[in-house]
């Protein structure tokens, strides 16, 4: 199993999450954890279909750090 960074905004009414990782697949909620129980079902059903369509899954190599400025 890959995990894969995601990463969840907050927007005007609700929460959107995407992952660099996996380009084109993204999800929202009205809470941050909903965005992110979404995000999960999104990214499997993504790579589900990459895989029926024969195309090599990609792999998890975004990472996160965080700066004081």
């Amino acid at each position: 199993m890959n995990r894969y960074l995601i990463i969840i905004e907050k927007a005007k009414g609700n929460f959107s999450a995407y992952s660099p990782d996996v380009p084109g697949c993204a999800a929202t909620g009205s809470t941050r954890a909903e965005a992110e129980q979404e995000m999960r079902a999104a990214i499997r059903m993504h790579l589900e279909g990459m895989k029926e369509d024969g195309l090599p899954l990609p792999e998890s190599t975004a990472s996160v750090s965080y700066v004081e400025a």
